[in-house]
């Protein structure tokens, strides 16, 4: 049985940390849910490290409804947050609503928004709806590397301040957790002490009340580019190349498939084919 929001506050209010992890389809879901996972994330990451497009920009709704459907359905016991993609909720506050509603019917426990200030009335209908929502500032892949890139966010006071607020606010408006990504340890820390909901951390320090990563990060398995902030457990990039290698160089020996990997007919069926050969044969002088 999937853990409820009220289990994920909990364990804020005891201490416990809470490992969170992104997760695109029913393998990665499979294999992060039997591994304990806390919370799986459906991060609109997936444009870039399933779909290779250069940001999460990109990514559609329908896209994002996919892979959600198959994190659902690759999850027993974690619970399940789908991030809204870039265009899902800034319109008007109706068709926001409507595309969160949608993530949730599919299976999903919570949805995910980037966005400080501007997003406190959608958080706000949202739970009033009894939509759960996680929230997300600091680096806010969306939007914030329009104007200033992949850069470490709450390096100044004032910036540090902002981010504070924005913080307050959106416990206020009742989202349950709020990721902090790329946010400096100093600020983090205060943030997550200020706060009663949890706060996730992506590059921003131990102080946070959980950790996130991308699944195919963890693993190695996306090498384009390696942030500072991400350890690797698993080489399995390289690994999974060298495997493929050996694959087409079997292949190529005849190594592969051997007698062990074949299927073979009852002795007697054999019989009757190889005999209805022979007389085809004869018959045409073969």
């Amino acid at each position: 049985m999937s853990p409820s929001i009220h289990d994920i506050l909990q364990k804020k209010k005891k201490a416990e940390k809470i490992a969170v992890i992104t997760a695109y389809d029913f393998t990665s879901a499979k294999i992060c849910d039997e591994a304990g996972i806390d919370i799986a994330l459906v991060g609109d990451s997936a444009g870039m490290v399933m779909m290779g497009n250069s940001s999460t920009i990109a990514v559609t709704m329908e896209e994002m409804m996919s892979f959600c459907k198959s994190v659902v359905n690759g999850t027993k016991n974690a619970l399940i947050v789908a991030d809204m993609p870039f265009g899902s909720y800034q319109v008007d506050m109706t068709l926001a609503v409507a595309n969160a509603v949608k993530l949730i019917k599919l299976g999903c426990h919570a949805v995910k928004i980037e966005g400080g200030l501007e997003v406190i009335p959608l958080i706000r209908r949202l739970t009033e709806y009894g939509i759960p929502v996680m929230g997300h500032i600091g680096l806010k892949p969306q939007t914030t590397v329009l104007w200033q890139g992949y850069k470490v966010q709450g390096k100044t006071s004032d910036a540090a301040i902002e981010l504070y607020d924005q913080a307050i606010e959106i416990e206020k408006a009742g989202a349950f957790s709020l990721v902090l990504e790329l946010v400096t340890k100093e600020v983090s820390n205060e943030i997550s002490r200020a706060l009663t909901i949890p706060t996730i951390g992506i590059g921003s320090g131990s102080g946070c009340d959980g950790q996130v990563i991308v699944y195919h990060d963890l693993l190695g398995l996306f090498n384009n580019f390696k942030p500072k902030f991400v350890k690797r457990y698993l080489d399995s990039f390289t690994l999974s190349v060298e495997a493929v290698k050996r694959y087409k160089s079997e292949i190529l020996s005849g190594i592969f498939p051997g007698e062990e990997h074949a299927f073979s007919m009852p002795e007697e069926e054999s019989i009757n084919f190889t005999n209805y050969l022979s007389t085809m044969r004869s018959r045409h002088g073969s």
